[in-house]
């Protein structure tokens, strides 16, 4: 199987597609057609021509918080650990995935931090040449760690806090003080992580009233704040669409406050979950992760494998490839390229959350990886 530089072009023949909820409001892109038949060479496409470049890679299943949006707060039991794939089983993963033109990869968990030797994993990865890799943490063990991580090569971080009120942070955490993450983000930044992006979980009745402070905080601060729709990935299945808070209503409030512009391109990436906006003052940036409400899933380039090994095309899938067997009996490279091939060409259109037959996961977000 040949390899695919990272950049290589994308089919040229374009048709028109869009995805999003009925009615509108999606994201539209121009995908290029395809052969029905999958490829074994060439960019790592899928059958409606979005080629895919960024990798999720779950460590692990455990965190060390019980957040509403993620986990239930009792009675989690974590995969043991010879379900987990070692540092070495990931990495061939990851290898594979780079040879098929992946160029981004991101970090997550559960909570990546609580992993033993996570800055060795890090240093493997790095080792194998992404243009871009990247952390999401709940910050609780980032401050500690964070000059390992830059040594090991680790590029950046999304930092997840829900609430700059103590009380409340507590209540959505359901463990752990808000103060250890504030003084990550800065411990992350002294490191050479920037820039610091916080990530902000909003939810109506909860959180909601606090999307001109996390505004303020990142004109104060220069990290860039991103609010996130909750999504129905929650341990305590208690999702509705009526505790979505729309991007929409955010963009809104802020830009009545503080004037907002979109990022233009080049600066912005169309394939990037979040849609980005500065400050017309210049003073900052935030963004908005609007999965609900206005579907990205026509320009989405990203998979998922997951701490136990499952390779996922979707966030919401209900349908996974285990590599870990095939990684464990001696699979070569090209095998396993071939077995992300084939979960990339099965993925469908969109998520589906806005269709009347939607199944949530049968996974919640700690077992999928964020």
């Amino acid at each position: 199987m040949s390899a695919v530089s990272p950049g290589a072009a994308r089919p040229p023949v374009a048709v028109p597609v869009t995805f999003g909820p009925p009615g509108g409001g999606g994201r539209s892109t121009t995908a290029p057609a395809v052969a029905r038949e999958m490829p074994v060479d060439g960019p790592l496409v899928d059958v409606y021509g979005r080629v895919h470049r960024d990798l999720r890679l779950s460590i692990t299943d455990r965190c060390n918080l019980r957040c509403v949006h993620c986990l239930p707060e009792h009675g989690v039991t974590f995969l043991p650990r010879q379900e987990l794939l070692s540092f070495e089983e990931i990495a061939r993963v990851a290898e594979a995935a780079r040879s098929l033109g992946i160029e981004s990869v991101r970090i997550t968990g559960g909570e990546p931090l609580v992993r033993r030797g996570v800055a060795e994993l890090v240093r493997q990865i790095a080792a194998i040449g992404f243009e871009d890799l990247s952390l999401t943490t709940n910050g609780t063990e980032l401050a500690r760690l964070a000059p390992d991580l830059v040594a090991a090569g680790l590029h950046r971080v999304n930092v997840s806090c829900d609430s700059l009120l103590p009380e409340r942070f507590a209540a959505i955490r359901r463990r752990g003080e808000l103060e250890p993450v504030l003084a990550s983000m800065d411990a992350a930044e002294e490191a050479g992580l920037s820039p610091v992006k916080v990530n902000v979980v909003l939810s109506a009745g909860s959180n909601d009233d606090e999307v001109e402070a996390f505004a303020a905080f990142a004109r104060a601060t220069g990290r860039i704040v991103r609010f996130i729709e909750f999504m129905p990935l929650d341990g305590d299945e208690a999702w509705s669409r009526e505790l979505v808070v729309p991007a929409e209503e955010v963009l809104a409030r802020i830009d009545a406050r503080w004037p907002l512009e979109a990022v233009p391109a080049p600066d912005a990436d169309p394939a990037a979950p979040a849609e980005r906006y500065r400050f017309v003052d210049g003073k900052g940036e935030i963004g908005v992760i609007a999965s609900v409400t206005r579907p990205f899933c026509g320009t989405c380039d990203r998979l998922r494998l997951t701490a136990d090994g499952s390779l996922r095309n979707c966030l919401f899938a209900n349908e996974e490839l285990s590599v870990r067997d095939l990684v464990r009996r001696g699979g070569t490279t090209e095998e396993i390229a071939l077995m992300i091939r084939r979960s990339v060409w099965a993925k469908l259109p969109g998520h589906g959350i806005n269709d009347p037959s939607f199944l949530r996961p049968a996974r919640s977000m700690s077992m999928i990886g964020g």
